[in-house]
C-alpha cells in the first residue's frame, strides 16, 4: 500500500523530469544553433568541441542540459526507466516552443498535431505502467545483464560508420541515431550509478565501473550530438535522438533492471499503442519547419562574416578608356600636322634669287617667317 509520502515523491519526481525536460529542450536548440555554423571538414574531429567551447550562446546550452540531466537523474533514482523516458521525450515540445520564435516561423497545425499525438503517447504508457519508486537494498546492474548494452553500443558505431560516408540530412540522422542510442546507455548507467550510491557514501563512487562508463558515455553521446547538429538542420536530427534515447532506455530498464512488464494482452496492446504514438508524434514534432529554420539563420550568419567574403577586384571589371585617342582636345595642333615650311618659303638659289624668281628682300621676309615658326631642318642658312 502505498503512504502519502510515496505519493508525493512520486509527484515531485514526475514535475522533475518534466523541468528537466523544458532545460534539454531549451538547451539542444540553443545547442544547434551554435554546431550548425561548424563547417563539415571537422564532421567526427575532436575539434568541434574545442571551438564550440569559444561560442556564449553553446556554452549557455550547455548549462541548461546539464541542468536537466541533474534533474533526470534524480527522477530515474526514484521512477522506473520506463516511466521516465517517456517524460524526458517531451523535451521536443519546449525545444519547438523556444525555436518558434528564434527562427520567426509560425507553428503549423501538422507540428501542432504531432504535439499532441505525443502527448498521448506518453499518457498511455504512464497509465500503463504500474509505478514503483526505485530504492532499498535490490541487487540491480549485475554485470552479466549489460550483454544487452554491450549490442546496443556496437549497433551505434556501425551506425556511425554508415553516417560517416554519408552528407547532410542523411548523415545527421544517422548520427542522431548514433547518439539517441549512446544517451538510452547513459541512463541506465545513471541508474546503476544512483543504486550503488544509495545509502553509502561518494567515495564508493570511485570503486566501482559504472561511474566510469557514465562520464564516458555522456561525453561520446555529447561529441555524437554536436556533430549530428552540425551536419543538418535540427529537424533532421532530432527526432532519431529523441525517438531513439527512450526506446534504449526503457529496453536496458527492463533487461538490465528488471522493469516489470505488464503480462495481460490489454495492457501489452496499450503499452505497444503508446510507444508507436510517441514516436510518431516526436517525427511529426521534429519535422517543424521552425526547427528547421534555426539553421537558415545560422548559415546566414556564417556567410555574411567578413572573413568569408571576398573583396571585389574593381580594376579588373572596370579597365580605363583610352580617352586621348577616342576625343581629341579640339583647338590645340596636336591634332594637325605642321606646316612643311621648306615648300612654302624655300631658300635662294645660288645666284641669290629664289626660286620663283623673288628679289632677295622677299626671301628675307620668308626667311624671318621661318624663324617665327621655329626650325624646319636642319639645312636653315645654308
Amino acid at each position: 500500500m502505498k503512504t502519502l509520502s510515496t505519493v508525493v515523491d512520486i509527484d515531485i519526481s514526475y514535475a522533475t523530469a518534466l523541468i528537466a525536460a523544458v532545460l534539454l529542450g531549451f538547451g539542444f536548440v540553443l545547442q544547434q544553433y551554435a554546431a550548425e555554423q561548424e563547417p563539415q571538414s571537422r564532421f567526427l574531429s575532436l575539434r568541434i568541441l574545442t571551438d564550440l567551447l569559444r561560442k556564449p550562446r553553446w556554452l549557455t546550452g550547455i548549462v541548461f542540459m546539464v541542468g536537466g540531466q541533474i534533474l533526470a537523474a534524480w527522477s530515474i533514482g526514484h521512477l522506473e526507466l520506463t516511466v521516465v523516458e517517456p517524460l524526458l521525450t517531451t523535451y521536443l515540445l519546449f525545444a519547438l516552443i523556444l525555436a518558434v520564435p528564434m527562427s520567426r516561423q509560425r507553428l503549423r497545425w501538422p507540428e501542432a498535431a504531432g504535439a499532441l499525438i505525443l502527448v498521448a503517447g506518453v499518457a498511455l504508457l504512464s497509465v500503463a505502467r504500474s509505478v514503483t519508486p526505485v530504492g532499498g537494498e535490490l541487487a540491480f546492474g549485475s554485470p552479466s545483464n549489460w550483454w544487452g548494452a554491450a549490442v546496443i553500443a556496437g549497433i551505434a558505431l556501425v551506425v556511425v560508420r554508415a553516417g560517416r560516408r554519408r552528407t547532410g540530412e542523411v548523415r545527421a540522422t544517422l548520427t542522431g541515431v548514433a547518439a539517441g542510442l549512446v544517451f538510452g546507455i547513459q541512463d541506465a548507467l545513471t541508474r546503476q550509478t544512483l543504486e550503488i550510491l544509495f545509502g553509502k557514501s561518494p567515495g564508493v563512487l570511485f570503486t566501482n565501473w559504472a561511474p566510469y562508463a557514465l562520464v564516458g558515455a555522456g561525453i561520446l553521446g555529447l561529441w555524437l550530438m554536436q556533430n549530428a547538429f552540425s551536419a543538418a538542420p535540427l529537424h533532421a536530427s532530432l527526432p532519431a535522438i529523441a525517438g531513439g534515447e527512450p526506446v534504449v532506455g526503457i529496453l536496458l530498464g527492463i533487461v538490465v533492471f528488471g522493469d516489470t512488464v505488464q503480462a495481460d494482452p490489454g495492457m501489452l496492446a496499450l503499452q505497444a499503442a503508446g510507444l508507436a504514438l510517441l514516436i510518431a508524434g516526436v517525427v511529426m514534432v521534429a519535422r517543424s519547419s521552425a526547427l528547421g529554420g534555426l539553421a537558415r539563420i545560422g548559415t546566414a550568419i556564417r556567410d555574411h562574416t567578413p572573413h568569408t567574403r571576398p573583396i571585389p577586384d574593381t580594376t579588373a571589371a572596370r579597365p580605363v578608356p583610352d580617352t586621348t585617342a577616342a576625343r581629341p582636345v579640339p583647338g590645340t595642333t596636336a591634332a594637325r600636322p605642321a606646316p612643311d615650311l621648306n615648300q612654302q618659303f624655300p631658300g635662294p638659289g645660288p645666284d641669290g634669287q629664289s626660286p620663283n624668281g623673288q628679289s632677295p628682300d622677299g626671301w628675307r621676309q620668308r626667311r624671318a617667317a621661318r624663324r617665327d615658326h621655329g626650325p624646319v631642318s636642319g639645312s636653315e642658312g645654308r
